[in-house]
């Protein structure tokens, strides 16, 4: 249950990182990337 909790709570964070863009293409490639590399450490 905890670990659904975080995991809701990171995907509402990078739901805010990308509106926080604001289309700035670069920092949006960034957050993506992030994800993946976090993706990856989690498996």
């Amino acid at each position: 249950m905890e670990k659904e909790k975080d995991q809701t709570s990171e995907g509402l964070n990078q739901i805010f990182e990308i509106i926080n863009a604001k289309g700035d293409e670069g920092e949006i490639k960034q957050i993506v990337e992030n994800n993946k590399t976090e993706d990856n450490t989690e498996k």
